[in-house]
């Protein structure tokens, strides 16, 4: 769930047939969701194909038995961690923390949060997006004066956030999120 951004009862629902390579087609998505292509890793599909290949589904269970030994799983996790907030953990709450971080990392992009958990309308998506609190010190910032430094900031992915003039010369301010300082090597 956590790779593929899955509603519950859309993973359990995979069959062998929809992983192919190293990406996972969810044909049977649930609660009006779209069907999708996502790419995932190496180290889930290994851990995938070590799983038993008695039936054509991949988990061949019911949805009930799954949340059985979850919630004893929680249960006992919770006590030996002696951390109750444990308990609040939840099937579907893979699935929203993957759209927070996809909001997250694609700085609030509503049409990539769509596509990626098979949205249909842009509303539902849309929640995730109000979940980011960018604070000022969570961004980079930098500025451009010449033309240049302005078109390859804005290819790098900087957002431009202010202009001012300074002694006669044009600066135009420039910021992203820390998280992404990373991504551009």
């Amino acid at each position: 769930m956590k790779e593929t951004f899955g509603d519950p009862a859309e993973v359990l629902g995979l069959k062998w047939i929809d992983i192919t390579n190293n990406v996972v087609i969810i044909n049977r998505p649930c609660k009006g969701h779209l069907p999708r292509q996502l790419e995932v890793s190496n180290k889930l599909l290994s851990m995938l194909n070590s799983l038993p290949k008695t039936s054509e589904r991949i988990f061949p269970t019911k949805y009930s038995n799954m949340l059985w030994g979850f919630i004893q799983l929680r249960k006992r996790t919770a006590e030996i961690q002696k951390n109750p907030r444990l308990l609040a953990i939840e099937f579907r709450t893979f699935r929203h923390w993957a759209g927070t971080m996809i909001a997250h990392h694609t700085n609030g992009n509503s049409l990539t949060v769509k596509k990626l958990l098979g949205h249909k309308r842009i509303e539902n998506s849309m929640k995730y997006i109000g979940m980011i609190n960018f604070k000022n010190d969570d961004f980079e910032e930098t500025t451009a004066t010449t033309p240049e430094e302005v078109r390859s900031l804005g290819k790098a992915g900087w957002v431009k956030y202010d202009e001012m003039t300074f002694n006669g010369t044009q600066m135009h301010f420039y910021r992203k999120p820390k998280r992404f300082g990373k991504l551009d090597a």
